[in-house]
């Protein structure tokens, strides 16, 4: 049987084709409004031309040789490129530059494209999950890994071994969970480093760039590009499957206002809907609209990762008809799958060579969605139906983009899209030298506020506010190369300071003063607990636990101090680190009685035994995560051989959330083998865990990072660490 038939699907459903008003069917019948006819007559692709930088690209550049500098622009407005000139300059020079960018997935594509411009012995590669040519004089990576080497250089009394820094995507200075690294980062980068930060359009870039004037005691420069390089028109498709324009000009030059035939829609009781409640719109109905005005490839943003799933099963008449486009779709395929046999058979593969259509979210294997990424970014595709998520840091634009939703799930809950969002999400509509326009289509329906979108649509976008935050592995980091009063005064240095000074009286001192307490409040524990002495200094425990770089290090730490996990069966490390890193409840319905012993054995000897110092923590205020046995119980199986398939179904979760939590797994382990001077036989089996883990179909398209654990490493006997006179009393509970 051939590779074509093994992968293919059941017999397909026919498609749901749901227009009703008041038990009337209506047919989707594709049309377009009279007002369009010149907009669609701008559809096209640009001629080949030279490339010519826009002016704020020139800018920029220009400002960057002189002082720091921070670049707004819309997305997809060349920012790379004044990285890729002004990296150039230094490296021409003989210096050196670190990039960094908040995605593993994005700093492997620039690690791709920087090899490509400067040769592959100059540039090498640092993320979690991967470690190549480090010592290259042009370095790409996450910002936690630079914002790591920055406590490594402070720690050693050295100077970063760079001479300039861009930071991608600067804009997650704001972000809610992570926007404290990139804070921290700006704080101790050396003032003598010139620092370029790349960023969506943000509304407060000037009070950013004078923070950092500040803090940095140089110029920082803000350069601001609102213009798109490819204009977008904004269009709402109406459930008769007629396209209107969404917007039209405001009265004397005034702001657009929605489209008379728009509103009129809005207000109308009587109006037909796409889809009755709960069931999805006909996507290959849409599609062929789209196809009709030759407005694919298109991206669509559901709500949810099912119903991204279930729209590919609304699109089975979307048939290719192009055999050039079918012929290099089905060699690309081949090629992008080669390296992984699951990916050969994944169960969406048949759609995506037939169909030409793709779902791309977080629950889709790490390797498949940079297989949907290639054929997207290479036109290939038709449409991608992806969660708000694929908006940021990944680069396959579209001709259009549809919207059906006007919130986005932010990690806990459904809140409304901001600007910034909705900006970057139509960023991705129109590909610069592919098309002369682009498209945002609003697609009415349940979850879409119409005339909200309009307004964001126009509007400026969002500020950034400071997110950092106190946590332990930033308060034992700090402790290695400061004092108190210099970690106070570094603190005085944040972002949260300058942006409440002024806003009431004593606003400034308030929110350095709200840092310091928390700050203080760590180091009590720390000090409790034996990880820092009276004198605020890093124990012998502090300095090795300094470097669990991770969500839960004194778990860890406290852990690796009583001898608690299992360092003579890798596999079970591997479930039980599994269990520390999981941050969802997951064990609801599961039935305990068929757990391997040996798992429930070792994960109940390190629940009991953390107990202690866990609810020693609670009741000092610190949030303790639970260990759910689901998740430890996959990524055991998974680590003892058990077919991928058969692991995700142990875990009962989709086999994106289980690549996830095992590359999160794998990233936790190797900071365990990095204490491989106090603890040589954890670290060792560690790095076997890792090695058991990182195996088809999670590890990305590339060799993976297994630390090489020294054997003739001499340990160092880690002290037990408690005060003496706390030893009674934090004992006691339930210890």
């Amino acid at each position: 049987m051939s590779d074509r038939r093994r992968y293919s699907v059941r017999a397909p459903r026919r498609p749901q084709r749901p227009l009703r008003d008041k038990g009337r069917t209506v047919v989707l019948r594709p049309g377009a409004d009279p007002r369009l006819k010149k907009i669609f007559a701008q559809i096209g692709t640009p001629a080949p031309a030279a490339f010519v930088p826009d002016e704020y690209q020139l800018q920029a550049l220009e400002m960057v040789a002189q002082s720091d500098c921070l670049v707004t622009a819309p997305t997809g407005a060349g920012k790379t490129w004044i990285a890729l000139q002004a990296i150039a300059r230094i490296f021409e020079q003989g210096g050196r530059a670190w990039y960094a960018s908040p995605l593993k997935a994005l700093s492997n594509a620039k690690f791709l494209e920087f090899a490509a411009h400067f040769g592959p012995t100059n540039v090498g590669i640092l993320t979690g999950d991967r470690k190549e040519n480090t010592d290259a004089p042009i370095i790409v990576g996450t910002t936690e890994i630079l914002r790591n080497q920055l406590y490594d250089a402070m720690h050693r009394g050295q100077t970063l071994a760079t001479d300039f820094v861009v930071l991608d995507e600067a804009h997650y200075l704001g972000d809610e969970d992570r926007g404290v690294v990139w804070e921290e980062t700006m704080i101790y980068l050396p003032q003598r480093v010139p620092l370029l930060l790349l960023s969506a359009t943000i509304g407060n870039a000037a009070d950013i760039a004078h923070w950092l004037s500040a803090i940095r005691r140089k110029r920082c420069q803000v350069v601001q590009e609102t213009r798109r390089p490819v204009p977008l028109y904004p269009m709402l498709l109406h459930p008769a499957g007629t396209l209107l324009p969404l917007l039209v000009a405001g009265e004397r030059g005034g702001k657009p206002r929605l489209y008379k035939k728009v509103a009129e829609f809005l207000t109308d009781r009587r109006a037909p809907a796409l889809a009755p409640p709960g069931r999805l719109p006909p996507f290959g109905d849409i599609l062929a609209v789209l196809r009709k005005y030759h407005l694919l490839p298109a991206i669509f943003f559901l709500k949810s990762r099912a119903d991204c799933d279930q729209a590919l099963q609304l699109c089975l008449e979307n048939r290719i008809r192009d055999d050039r486009q079918a012929e290099r779709l089905n060699q690309r395929l081949a090629e992008l799958t080669e390296r992984f046999p699951h990916i050969r058979h994944h169960r969406q593969r048949w759609l995506a060579e037939h169909l030409a259509i793709g779902s791309h979210h977080s629950g889709q294997l790490p390797a498949w969605k940079q297989v949907l990424e290639a054929l997207m970014s290479e036109g290939l595709l038709d449409a991608i139906f992806a969660t708000s998520t694929v908006a940021a840091g990944v680069d396959f634009p579209a001709r259009t983009v549809a919207f059906l939703n006007s919130d986005r799930f932010n990690g806990r809950e459904f809140a409304p899209l901001d600007a910034t969002e909705l900006h970057q999400m139509t960023g991705r509509a129109g590909r610069r030298g592919k098309d002369h326009i682009g498209f945002a289509l609003v697609v009415p329906g349940k979850y879409m506020d119409v005339p909200s979108v309009a307004r964001l649509l126009n509007a400026s976008p969002a500020n950034v506010h400071s997110q950092i935050r106190i946590n332990f592995s930033m308060t034992l980091n700090l402790l290695l190369s400061h004092t108190p009063a210099e970690v106070e005064d570094l603190l005085h240095r944040s972002l949260a300071t300058f942006q409440h000074h002024g806003a009431a009286m004593g606003g400034d001192e308030a929110a350095h003063t709200h840092l310091w307490q928390d700050f203080q409040r760590h180091l009590r524990f720390l000090q409790i607990t034996g990880f820092v002495d009276d004198q605020s200094r890093l124990t012998e425990d502090g300095l090795w636990a300094s470097q669990l770089r991770i969500d839960q290090p004194l778990l860890v730490a406290e852990g690796l101090r009583l001898g608690l996990f299992p360092q003579a069966e890798p596999a079970l490390l591997a479930g039980i680190m599994a269990g520390l890193v999981n941050d969802k409840e997951t064990d609801e319905h599961l039935d305990r009685k068929t757990l391997p012993e040996p798992l429930t054995q070792a994960v109940l000897q390190v629940v009991q035994g953390l107990r202690g110092f866990a609810k020693h923590m609670q009741v000092s205020g610190f949030d303790v995560r639970p260990i759910f046995l689901r998740p430890t119980t996959a990524v055991w199986r998974w680590a003892t051989g058990l077919p991928w398939d058969k692991a995700v179904q142990s875990g009962q979760m989709a086999e994106g959330d289980l690549a996830s939590l095992v590359l999160r797994t794998a990233d936790n382990l190797r900071h365990v083998t990095a204490l491989y001077k106090v603890f040589p036989k954890m670290a060792e089996s560690a790095r076997k865990a890792i090695e058991m883990i990182l195996r088809d179909p999670v590890m990305p398209d590339y060799a993976p990072d297994i630390p090489d654990v020294p054997i003739d490493a001499q340990p160092v006997a880690p002290l037990r660490g408690l005060h003496a006179e706390e030893e009674k009393e934090f004992h006691r509970p339930n210890r």
